[in-house]
């Protein structure tokens, strides 16, 4: 059975006649987290280039380092397998359980989905009849967004769908600030 170490620690100590596999800390590491993002269509470009997946090295007794490819982790998804993806999904969720499931599995990559995906998430909340998960996917949309403009290119995008569904924003409900603090300062 093959050991599991850090690449760090293979690095710095090359073991003799033994397979390792490097496992890194995340296995989607994107560099949303360093970079900023000033348009939808850097966010893809973004998911595009910046993969690391696992590797098989495999170390012999008088040999360099060989990597091998490793069939079970090449499975690379560009931007648009990953937007029909959740398309796809959101147009088979069937009750509220899977929408929000769905929901949270999209926003969990270290990317901004697509307004196509947005879309249909809007849709699929419309179509188990729960608004606050529609406003929600507009919160999460917020947070995920590096800026501002983003946020506003985004609303811009979908406003159609949240005027055709009638899903207000958070910021419309509240205007003051969270619903706690509002509902605190009414007599």
């Amino acid at each position: 059975m093959p050991m599991i170490i850090p690449t760090a620690a293979l690095r710095s100590t090359l073991l003799r006649s033994a397979t390792f596999r490097i496992v890194p800390l995340s296995a989607r590491v994107m560099p949303c987290a360093w970079t900023k993002v000033n348009s939808i269509s850097q966010t893809k470009s973004l998911h595009n280039s910046a993969r690391l997946w696992s590797k098989k090295v495999a170390v012999s007794e008088g040999s360099n380092i060989q990597e091998q490819a490793d069939p079970e982790h090449d499975l690379e998804e560009t931007f648009e397998e990953f937007t029909a993806r959740f398309e796809k999904e959101f147009e088979a969720a069937y009750d509220l359980f899977e929408v929000q499931r769905v929901l949270n599995n999209c926003f969990s990559y270290d990317l901004v989905p697509a307004p196509a995906v947005l879309e249909k998430a809007l849709r699929a909340a419309r179509r188990v009849n729960d608004l606050p998960t529609a406003i929600r996917v507009f919160e999460a949309l917020k947070f995920k967004v590096d800026n501002e403009q983003q946020y506003k290119a985004y609303l811009d995008e979908l406003a159609d769908i949240r005027k055709e569904l009638g899903v207000p924003l958070k910021e419309d409900l509240f205007p003051n600030g969270e619903p706690e603090t509002v509902l605190a300062k009414q007599p």
